[in-house]
């Protein structure tokens, strides 16, 4: 069941932009290996971890609201 907040459209962008910056940042590691190019792997990775932190901080914050006292 899905709880129902007053800044839904910002929490779907937050959520859309992780996933966003997850893609990229794996294209952009896979291409920077594949092509040998340092700077481009370690820009993928730094968006791929931008990517998975925006998703744990939203998870994280859904599960704290959630708890039971």
């Amino acid at each position: 069941m899905v709880a129902q907040t007053g800044d839904g459209s910002v929490l779907l962008i937050k959520k859309l932009g992780g996933l966003i910056l997850i893609v990229l940042g794996c294209l952009l590691t896979a291409a920077g290996f594949n092509w040998g190019s340092t700077a481009q792997a370690i820009v993928g990775v730094v968006l791929l971890a931008a990517g998975v932190a925006l998703l744990v901080l939203k998870i994280a914050r859904r599960n704290q609201s959630s708890q039971i006292p």
